[in-house]
């Protein structure tokens, strides 16, 4: 509840979203619970392990936004997201289950030993507690159905603590959330040692990184879907002032909440007063209200947050994924058992490895085609041709649609090489109109694919040049000796006399 006071409020007043809400969502709830509950188990002080990592969360949005390194989020594919995002739903399901059978497990262990202690402790079911929970899924389940918009869930806590104090379910073992502090959010600060401070750094990094590729990936879309603009940069910001606020005021790490964004979406909300609505509702919650909180039962809580994070599992996705492409579901389903079985930060580590590799695999292959003249000079374009095919009498066109970098350096330079062997050009044209960007390995292969056709007397041109990449060209020291032509065309008319002169 803390966290939905002075960091919904920060948030809402900066973002440049009108629509998306910032608040401790499933996913960051679940990747919180799971990265700070070991550490406090062993180095204690649950509380200030969270309020940290919150602060260094917002310290790195500030610097993001900073920085404008909005486009690290694009390394968060959607695979990636679903796997990691899974992985920590299911963690954190294991828990709910636990709580909703009355079952004690330790809440802040590794997966296997959650998953042990829940088959072990199968025989102690609370009876109580399963009734409760049962009768909570009915009502969330059986109430969106019907009707959407109803706060089903407050309904569950409210009949929920209403059963138990008729009851006395309490004394039969149910477990209840207990004494809940009144008061309006303080100001605070966690007081731990820098070997502590240290420790939830990596954890605020992954939360930052998925918070960052999540929450920009919504505000853009329903920026798009109702036409306005939105900042990415200033969105970073808002996240960075939602977080401070969360760590010092008692709250938790804050991302953007998909499922609350949606609803406020078809409720016809098209600004952030619902946000600072909620904030003052949870304000005035906290200061009269707290009492009512005590008697809710756990098993009502664990019904709640269950239905909430099983979406996350990403079943649907899962099984698009395996349909549309194997790779991207092995890329999912890797960076799943990560996050379940090795941990959330290693599994964030595991997740950009593989964003990496998906990247260069996939930037290692960039269309390379030898283009084709069908001789009719009203047409302003060639087309693609068989490779080991002239372009035109001793001249072959080549088109690499991608930057010429470390990644495809090497496919670009060989299949130049080939071209030349196969069709025996006495003249190569290098199609540049998709080339954005060149790099250093890229001008190396550049230069060993010169000297190749150096030694066989083989001339170098370039055709549809971009203004920016000729710059570029020039400062690696590329465009010596080396005929540029505005088309493709210009070019094959020039060289091609060249060519039968040779003959």
């Amino acid at each position: 509840m803390y966290a939905l006071v002075l960091p919904s409020i920060l948030y809402a007043l900066t973002v440049s979203s009108r629509q998306v809400v910032a608040s401790p969502d499933a996913a960051a709830a679940a990747l919180v619970a799971s990265s700070v509950g070991g550490l406090a188990v062993s180095q204690g002080n649950y509380i200030a392990l969270t309020l940290a990592q919150a602060l260094i969360g917002g310290v790195l949005f500030l610097l993001s936004a900073v920085f404008r390194l909005g486009f690290l989020a694009n390394f968060l594919s959607k695979p990636i997201l679903v796997g990691f995002v899974g992985g920590l739903a299911l963690d954190i399901l294991v828990s709910q289950v636990a709580k909703m059978l009355g079952v004690k497990i330790d809440s802040g262990g590794e997966f296997v030993d959650k998953v042990v202690g829940l088959v072990g402790g199968l025989s102690g079911v609370n009876v109580w507690s399963v009734l409760i929970a049962a009768g909570s899924l009915l009502i969330l389940l059986v109430g969106r159905r019907i009707a959407r918009a109803v706060p089903w869930a407050l309904i569950v806590l409210i009949l929920a603590t209403i059963v138990v104090l008729l009851s006395g379910a309490e004394s039969a073992g149910v477990s209840v959330l207990g004494k809940v502090e009144a008061g309006p959010p303080r100001l605070t600060w966690p007081l731990i040692d820098w070997g502590q401070w240290l420790a939830v750094i990596p954890s605020a990094i992954a939360l930052t990184l998925v918070t960052m590729g999540e929450g920009l990936l919504v505000s853009r879309s329903y920026g798009e879907r109702r036409g306005y603009a939105t900042s990415p940069d200033r969105d970073l910001f808002a996240f960075g002032l939602g977080n401070l606020g969360a760590g010092v005021s008692g709250g938790f790490f804050v991302g953007s909440s998909t499922s609350r964004t949606a609803a406020m979406d078809q409720a016809g909300s098209r600004t952030q007063l619902p946000s600072l609505v909620t904030a003052v509702g949870t304000l005035l919650l906290l200061i009269f209200g707290t009492a009512l909180l005590e008697d809710i039962p756990s098993p009502a809580i664990g019904a709640i947050v269950a239905v909430a994070v099983v979406p996350l599992l990403g079943i649907p996705d899962f099984i698009r994924l395996w349909r549309l492409d194997r790779f991207e579901f092995a890329i999912g389903a890797v960076c799943f058992l990560g996050a379940v079985f090795i941990g959330p930060i290693a599994g964030i580590v595991i997740a950009f490895v593989l964003a990496v590799i998906n990247v260069t695999r996939r930037a290692a292959n960039p269309p390379i085609d030898t283009l084709s003249s069908d001789g009719d000079p009203t047409h302003s374009l060639l087309g693609p041709a068989d490779p080991g095919t002239l372009t035109a009498p001793g001249v072959v066109v080549i088109r690499l649609a991608a930057p010429l970098f470390f990644a495809n350096s090497t496919a670009f330079a060989q299949a130049v090489t080939s071209a030349v062997s196969t069709t025996g050009a006495r003249h190569v044209v290098l199609d540049m109109e998709a080339v954005t960007d060149v790099d250093v390995t890229g001008a190396e292969a550049w230069e060993s694919m010169r000297a190749f056709l150096s030694a066989r007397d083989v001339g170098l041109a370039l055709s549809r040049v971009r203004p920016g990449i000729l710059d570029r060209l020039h400062h690696l020291g590329l465009d010596t000796d080396v005929t540029v032509f505005d088309t493709n065309r210009a070019a094959i008319a020039a060289l091609r006399t060249d060519a039968d002169s040779r003959r």
